[in-house]
């Protein structure tokens, strides 16, 4: 049997493979695989429909209930038009940092979880440290309902709690907003656009779609937040347009046009009621294009919806959290993880893990070695933990 990799060599051979969520992580899910199980760990695999991606789970230790999970995603985003001052797919060390495209979301977390589910198995844990890694999580947490069900199918003994390993700098959040995103397609119908009243332009009525969003954000904005919402930043319920494309020129009504429309809920607001405000409106601006001409149309495609992330009372997660970092202030957060959906599976959820969001995604992603040796840190006691 070869030696454990140390967290360092971990860490950087998760950052050279170039898992994006566009390409796959099939790589990456090999060598997880072949290394856990050449130390005697149990893994299994839950396929995406075209078998081009995996996620992974894991078990180490007793197979009893009681123990503890730590979730992380393999995918990352695209490095492409970014500047870089080093290679993304190379951890590198400058000024008290480690670079690399996923360096802080989350690869970092993943290589401390593979270390510790090592460390489990080798020491005598009376409760086991579980593995929960997935795909395509940067596309809208869409693998882990299905990694949750096979694990449940398999009769995995059942974790008293998840620790989802997201940027934190290890403060222990116990509530983020609900996501729910849609892909709006518009068909219009061109003319000569000084014709256009006899025409139906699907840009500008896109537009319209747009300024409803805008509308409903000056709306949200105003409303006093309620309960819980005002832990969050901001504390309301926010509407965006990240991309629309469609037209041919600019002398033509547009016969086309398509833009993606996404909520990020407070509590107070449930991701159904949202997804009916939409289709409301979808639907009223949708018939005016029709009285004008019959065979326009807007069609909207679901493309992820994300549970939010509710505060626990007397939750094992986020006592364990605590007792493990010491943290006892109060941290939510506005972007949307895989622990809403664990948590929607029945497990007891917190969100924890080294470095900063602030951080994620950017050109020169990194976290700092301060962060990941208090991970380090953290993963030690966890397993001093498991052994009580």
């Amino acid at each position: 049997m070869a030696s454990p990799l140390t967290q360092r060599q971990l860490f950087e051979k998760f950052v050279s493979f170039p898992t994006v969520s566009r390409d796959g992580n099939l790589d990456l899910i090999d060598w997880v695989e072949e290394y856990l199980t050449g130390f005697g760990i149990h893994c299994a695999r839950v396929w995406n429909p075209a078998r081009s991606k995996a996620s992974l789970y894991a078990h180490a230790g007793p197979w009893v209930p009681g123990g503890v999970m730590l979730s992380g995603h393999t995918d990352v985003v695209p490095v492409d038009g970014q500047d870089w001052s080093s290679d993304p797919w190379e951890l590198t060390e400058r000024n008290g940092r480690l670079y690399g495209r996923g360096a802080c979301d989350m690869k970092g977390f993943d290589a401390l979880a593979i270390w510790a589910l090592v460390e489990a198995k080798s020491r005598d844990v009376a409760r086991p440290l579980q593995l929960a890694l997935s795909y395509d999580e940067e596309l809208g947490c869409l693998a882990a309902p299905a990694l949750i069900a096979a694990m449940a199918r398999a009769d995995l003994p059942r974790a008293a709690a998840v620790i989802v390993g997201e940027p934190s700098m290890l403060q222990v959040v116990t509530g983020h907003k609900g996501n729910i995103g849609f892909e709006i397609r518009l068909k219009g119908h061109e003319v000569h656009s000084s014709m256009q009243h006899k025409g139906v332009s699907a840009v500008m009525e896109a537009g319209r779609l747009i300024q409803w969003a805008n509308d409903a954000n000056d709306l949200n904005r105003s409303r006093p937040p309620e309960g819980d919402d005002g832990l969050f930043d901001p504390p309301w319920t926010t509407v965006h347009v990240g991309e629309i494309a469609g037209g041919t020129a600019q002398n033509i009504t547009a016969a086309d046009c398509r833009m993606g429309l996404d909520y990020r809920c407070v509590p107070s607001d449930s991701l159904a009621a949202c997804r009916d405000a939409l289709m409301a409106e979808v639907a009223r601006v949708e018939a005016g294009m029709k009285a004008i001409r019959p065979e326009t149309a807007i069609t909207v495609e679901d493309t992820f919806s994300v549970p939010a992330l509710a505060p626990e009372t007397d939750g094992a997660a986020e006592a364990l959290a605590r007792r493990l970092t010491g943290d006892n202030a109060t941290h939510v957060v506005s972007y949307a993880t895989e622990a809403g959906q664990f948590q929607e599976g029945g497990f007891s959820t917190v969100v924890c893990g080294p470095g900063d969001i602030a951080q994620a995604h950017q050109p020169d992603e990194y976290i700092t070695l301060d962060q990941f040796r208090q991970g380090e840190a953290f993963m030690a006691r966890l397993l001093d933990h498991l052994k009580e």
